[in-house]
């Protein structure tokens, strides 16, 4: 086998993936919940939409901000991925951060120090990296391009497993709404790629 054939079957096989977070509602404080999105959020979805590598295959987190965000950025047919579904806050759900902190404090604080720790009753960090690390590893070597539109919980998770970082290093990663992360995975290896900037053509003179 000459070496241009080899390369292009290694191609072939590897999983091009990128994470969209979804859009969040603007405006109000940020809460656990599964919030619709607002005017302003949608409009920066359509900002976005041209800018995403085209994919044969498009899936989404289950909740209702992804599916919005899915579908308002045109997708006509979308995988739903309950893999990629938000941590499951339990008691905490629907209430703010501030909230918990004034009812629950020792809680919150072992929440945020420990992965394993569920004090809301519902899932420890570790079993949202454990859940989304089985999905990546689990997408066929051929499906070739992907586009999954994540929460941000999914895509901090997805980062933790691709740098086979500890489970306490989710706290130290930022996704804002609407950013990307990209990855590559072959023969069950995963790497991080920072997409670049679109550069500006020269203005003439």
């Amino acid at each position: 086998m000459n070496r241009s054939r080899r390369l292009d079957e290694r191609a072939r096989m590897t999983v091009r993936l990128t994470l969209l977070c979804a859009a969040a509602r603007t405006g109000r404080a940020v809460r656990f919940a599964d919030d619709a999105l607002d005017e302003r959020a949608l409009h920066r979805v359509r900002a976005v939409a041209g800018t995403l590598p085209r994919a044969a295959t498009h899936c989404t987190a289950p909740s209702r901000r992804c599916t919005e965000t899915a579908r308002t950025l045109g997708w006509e047919s979308v995988t739903p991925q309950p893999a990629l579904r938000d941590l499951d806050m339990g008691s905490w759900y629907g209430r703010t951060l501030d909230e918990v902190a004034a009812t629950d404090a020792s809680g919150l604080a072992a929440w945020l120090s420990d992965p394993q720790a569920a004090p809301h009753g519902g899932e420890s960090v570790a079993q949202l990296c454990d859940r989304v690390a089985g999905w990546l590893d689990a997408l066929p070597s051929d499906v070739g391009r992907v586009v999954a539109v994540v929460e941000q919980a999914a895509a901090r998770a997805a980062v933790v497993h691709a740098l086979a970082a500890p489970h306490q290093a989710f706290w130290r990663i930022d996704v804002p709404p609407l950013s990307t992360v990209e990855l590559t995975g072959r023969s069950g290896r995963w790497n991080l790629r920072m997409a670049e900037l679109p550069v500006s053509p020269r203005p003439s003179r």
